[in-house]
Parts: C-alpha cells; sequence; structure tokens
C-alpha cells in the first residue's frame, strides 16, 4: 500500500508543478548552483542554514563585495515543504544523520542507547528540516547572556530589533506591534487549520489558570496555537526567505554539494586566508580576502575548526592534525533540550489527525491551493505552552517547561516516519505502539528548558567526510535537577489531560507501561525517571560548541561581536555561540544572530 507521504508528495507535487512555474523574476525561484567558482571573494561563509542564509543576504547588499556561500548538500526537497511531513526528512540524505554516543542515562529505548540527532544537510540547513516553531525565549534568557556572562550587548533590547528586522508576521494581532515586525524576509504565520483537540488545549490552559498569549511578547508564560515559519501553508525556511529572493545578485555565488575541508589558516599570522572544500571530484582552494564566516552549526562548527587545526592540543595531536591554535575550549559546553516521547492521550472523538483521513483528493487539492487542511500543521505541533514547575526559583515570568502538544501521536502515521526519527526500536514499537496504531489520540513532548547537563563534540579521526563523535551527556547533572524537572513536566502533560475541555473528548492516558521501565511502581517520580531516562529524543536544539563571551573570560571561543579569539578574519555566526539556550527553539535566536553577525561585520568593513 502507498504510503500517505507518498501519495501526499506525489499529488501536491504534480498539482504545483501545473499551477506554478519557476520564473527568473520569481522570488520564490530555486537558487542555481554556482559552477564558475572564483579564486578568491571578499568573504566566504561556511554553510547555508539557519544563519549563514541571513548574512549571505545581508552581506552581498552592498554592491561592491562578493560572497561565495558553500553548502555541503544540495536544495531543499518539495516533501520538506509540508510542514506535517516534516519527520518524514529525517534519515534521508538531507539530514546529516548524526547519533550521539551511547548515553548512559538516556535514549535507552533506542539501539545501542544512542539517540538520532537530526540536521539539514541542504539549503536552509536545518530550517528546511526541523518543525518550524518560530520561538524567541523569554527576555531573562538574553539579559542573563549580559549579566551572567559579561556578553556586552546582547541583552534583550539589544537582541529584540534583530528579531523584528527579519520578521514578516502575518497575524493582524501581532503584525507591526512593539514585539513583532512586517516586511521582512521571514514569513512568520499560524497553520490554516486547527483541529477540536487543539481548541481543548487552548481552554485546558485557561481551567489550569493559564492566558492564551503571544510567547513573542511582553509575557511568555502562558498557551498558544503555534507560530511558524511558514508562508501560504508551505514551510518557510531561511532558503525561501533569504536566499531566493536574492539569488540573481551578481555579487553572491551560492555553491552546493561543496564539502569544506578546512579553513585555510596561515600557522605564522594567525589569520584565516580560505578555505578548501571538495566539489563533484574536484578540490578547491578559495581566498577570502576579509573574512571567512563559520556558520556550520553546534556541531560541523567546531568539527571544521578542530580540522583546520583549531582546538584542544591533547586532542589533535592523537588525531595527527598540526595545531594552528590550542583551543581547549572548542567543541565543549554541548547542550541540548531533551523530550520526551510515548505520552500519548487517547479520546473517544474522531479529532486526531491520523494519516487515514488524509488520504483524499480534496484534502491534498485544498492544501496545494489555499494551505489550509492538517497538511500545514508544524510537524504536527498545534500548541506551545510555558509554565513554571515548583523547583524554578527564579521570579516573575520565567518559565523551565516548554510543551509542545500535538493533535496527533507517534501512532498516527501509521509507523511510517515519526518512529524512525525518533529512534524506537521494533521491540518498543509492537509492544508499547501497535497496540493502538491509528486510534485518536493527542501527545504532549514536554521538556525542561534550562539543562545543566553538558557534553562535547570530538573527531572520529582526521577524516573530514567522517562524523564526529557527539556526547550530549544527557541528564548527567549530579544533582539531577534536569531529570527532576522533566518528571514535573510529565505530571503537568497529565493535569492538562484531566481538565473539562480534554475530559468531553474522554481524553485519558494510555496506561501501558513503558517498556524498560515495568519493575517500577506505576505512575511514581520512579517510573516517570525511568520514562525520561527511556523515551527521551533531542529536540534538536544543539548549542554552546563554541561559546562566545568576554575576551577574559577563557572559556570564551567567540567574543561578543563573534571574532575568534586567536584567529584574525575569522568569526562564527550560529547556535555553537550560544553560551546558555534560550527558552525556547533555537531557530529563530539563530536567525537573529545570522543578522547580528551580518551588522558587526559591515561595521568592520565599511
Amino acid at each position: 500500500m502507498l504510503q500517505f507521504r507518498e501519495y501526499a508528495i506525489a499529488v501536491t507535487t504534480l498539482l504545483t508543478s501545473l499551477i506554478f512555474g519557476d520564473t527568473p523574476g520569481d522570488p520564490e525561484g530555486y537558487v542555481r548552483d554556482a559552477t564558475n567558482i572564483q579564486t578568491s571573494y571578499d568573504f566566504i561563509i561556511i554553510g547555508a542554514g539557519s544563519a549563514g542564509a541571513v548574512i549571505a543576504n545581508r552581506l552581498t547588499e552592498v554592491a561592491g563585495w562578493n560572497v561565495l556561500l558553500l553548502e555541503a548538500g544540495g536544495d531543499e526537497t518539495i516533501s520538506g515543504q509540508i510542514p506535517l511531513l516534516a519527520a518524514g526528512i529525517q534519515l534521508t540524505n538531507k539530514d546529516w544523520q548524526y547519533k550521539t554516543t551511547p548515553q548512559k542515562n538516556a535514549c535507552l529505548g533506542n539501539v545501542n542507547q544512542q539517540c538520532n540527532w537530526p540536521r539539514g544537510k541542504m539549503l536552509g540547513g536545518s530550517s528546511s528540516i526541523n518543525y518550524m516553531l518560530y520561538v524567541r525565549g523569554n527576555k531573562k534568557d538574553y539579559d542573563n547572556w549580559r549579566d551572567n556572562f559579561g556578553i556586552t550587548g546582547w541583552g534583550y533590547d539589544d537582541v529584540l530589533p534583530y528579531f523584528i528586522k527579519s520578521e514578516d508576521n502575518q497575524n493582524p494581532y501581532l503584525a507591526g506591534t512593539k514585539y513583532h515586525g512586517k516586511g521582512g524576509y521571514l514569513t512568520v504565520g499560524e497553520p490554516g487549520f486547527h483541529s477540536p483537540i487543539a481548541s481543548a488545549f487552548i481552554q485546558g490552559g485557561v481551567e489550569m489558570g493559564y492566558e492564551n498569549r503571544d510567547y513573542n511578547g511582553d509575557f511568555q508564560t502562558g498557551f498558544m496555537l503555534s507560530q511558524g515559519t511558514i508562508r501560504r501553508g508551505s514551510r518557510c525556511s531561511t532558503s525561501k526567505a533569504f536566499l531566493r529572493p536574492v539569488r540573481n545578485r551578481p555579487n553572491l555565488h551560492i555553491s552546493m554539494n561543496s564539502q569544506v575541508i578546512k579553513i585555510m589558516i596561515d600557522p605564522d599570522t594567525k589569520i584565516a586566508t580560505g578555505v578548501q572544500f571538495e566539489k563533484n571530484g574536484r578540490m578547491y582552494f578559495v581566498e577570502a580576502t576579509k573574512e571567512v564566516v563559520l556558520s556550520a552549526g553546534a556541531i560541523a562548527s567546531p568539527q571544521i575548526l578542530m580540522l583546520s587545526g583549531v582546538g584542544p592540543a591533547d586532542h589533535l595531536k592523537e588525531k595527527n592534525i598540526p595545531l594552528i591554535l590550542d583551543k581547549p575550549n572548542v567543541g565543549e559546553n554541548l547542550h541540548d533540550h531533551v523530550g520526551l516521547i510515548g505520552m500519548v492521550f487517547l479520546v473517544d472523538k474522531p479529532y486526531s489527525i491520523v494519516s487515514s483521513r488524509l488520504i483524499s483528493i480534496p484534502v491534498l487539492v485544498n492544501y496545494t491551493l489555499f494551505g489550509g487542511t492538517p497538511l500545514s500543521l508544524l510537524g504536527g505541533v498545534e500548541g506551545v505552552a510555558f509554565v513554571k514547575s515548583k523547583l524554578e526559583t527564579e521570579p516573575g515570568d520565567y518559565p523551565d517547561i516548554q510543551m509542545h502538544f500535538g493533535s496527533g501521536s507517534d501512532i498516527s502515521d501509521n509507523g511510517a516516519d515519526v518512529r524512525y526519527a525518533h529512534g524506537t526500536t521494533d521491540e518498543v514499537w509492537n509492544k508499547y505502539y501497535q497496540p493502538i496504531v491509528n486510534k485518536d489520540s493527542w501527545t504532549s513532548f514536554p521538556y525542561f528548558l534550562r539543562p545543566k547537563s553538558r557534553g562535547n563534540i570530538r573527531l572520529n579521526s582526521n577524516d573530514p567526510y567522517d562524523k564526529p563523535l557527539i556526547n550530549p551527556n544527557y541528564f548527567s547533572d549530579p544533582e539531577d535537577y534536569d531529570i527532576k524537572v522533566s518528571v514535573e513536566s510529565i505530571k503537568f502533560s497529565i493535569a492538562l489531560s484531566k481538565t473539562e475541555a480534554f475530559q468531553k473528548m474522554g481524553s485519558r492516558l494510555y496506561d501501558m507501561p513503558y517498556p524498560g521501565c515495568e519493575d517500577k511502581p506505576l505512575w511514581t517520580d520512579e517510573y516517570w525517571a525511568c520514562w525520561v531516562k527511556t523515551s527521551s529524543f533531542t529536540l534538536a536544539h544543539t548549542a554552546g560548541t563554541c561559546r562566545m563571551g568576554p575576551v577574559s573570560d577563557k572559556k570564551s571561543v567567540v567574543d561578543p561581536e563573534l571574532k575568534f579569539i586567536g584567529i584574525k578574519n575569522l568569526r562564527v555566526a550560529d547556535t555553537s555561540i550560544i553560551p546558555q539556550l534560550p527558552s525556547g527553539n533555537s531557530n529563530a535566536p539563530t536567525i537573529m544572530v545570522g543578522e547580528r553577525a551580518s551588522d558587526f561585520i559591515k561595521k568592520t568593513w565599511l
């Protein structure tokens, strides 16, 4: 039987090709791959992801500068444009398909206790593979960067204009207000469809004392239907937003399928002079006359630095890499948001998003023409809640738990994609999920916002094609704080399910004991802690491996203007520079980093 994903892609592709075209004047026309690579450029940007695409756009606003943007992957896919099918892009050739090292305290239900770490390998990077949620974080996050980490110029009032600069918000109640932009490159809006269960989600929050509010506005705590980077019901990646409209600029060359080998750095002067990369079997050595900008993400950026001879000296010696600069903190401070799968709540009403109801020509035609129907939902995430647990001691509006609400669950696609994206084993699937496949349900993906556990990135070898060793070291903090907050997040999800709004549809927790935790007393903190360790998965908000900070702080890798400390003409601009994750999804902050980096570069060279 044809899987729903293949069916949806086939029909929408056909309809799109019949209705729309790709003409030179089309602002959403596809990017052409650069074929004539010059020997030198003013700037070389490594990585066309959430930050790199922004920087390429902004730097080529200066007509006198020429820019080479390098991307290891190709262009986006048709399937990736359909928000509901986001999980189906993972584990394809558009995904780096990273896996962590075996974890002691997390992903225990996965093969080899390894967590899948999806990262986009295409134009737009992970903005082309993620669930599109647009969440900036809490005001206090950025003020803490300034006050607790000593990073001047990065308080909330400093960064807010850069969020607004990118944004073209489609909500008439939000657009053009103090907190939102109108007319920017990045389209932000809400899906054109909402299920009855989403209404129960909002009403259930009200019953618990939480307001329905804009979590990117003045006050974060509360419930809201999801805001996302979508345009007319389809994904709005940074490639679609920032690259396609300027793809015909003569001073912008975008080179796809270009694997960076290393940054060329003069060992005596410690100046970055260019980039070595391989494309279609040919090796290129291209000079950067002004700067190299590294925007390859929290995994690949430290990997490229270490391959270039910049990183922990002992580690580079072990991998037979000539040392350019001993920088022990390259690859350190790795942290991430960890979610929990398996929180399935069954309902008695036919309100869920299940694949069997979506296989119809009217649904697909409606979606293609108008952007409506459940296909426009952000990976199935209809709502977001921010709440504070009893463990959070910071006063005021500073929630420590975020909840993704889905009007379906891991069972809703009949085991086609989501189970594999989450790394669920056949044993867990067959025992726990299979008995309820395609039943009406909803799910909660709760996670704690300020993890204390830290890990690192290390090279597996000196081969640039070899994936690095990724050890997030989940749930390793000695006080088990991360686990305790996770348990509180589960309790909150269950309390929400018991509100009158959900009880009207017969909502109840699926009470099959989770495989691997059957020996624990059911529904106790001990049982839920086991669940946390067994069902954990990444939210793909990886950060921190090239930490930003003052030059006086030995842990700093880049300074507050994102200049690499110790190497001239080199900047890093992506999630790796984040010292501590903001309270929310990471894509919006990364785009903001790209906007800030662009202005820093212009300030230096104009």
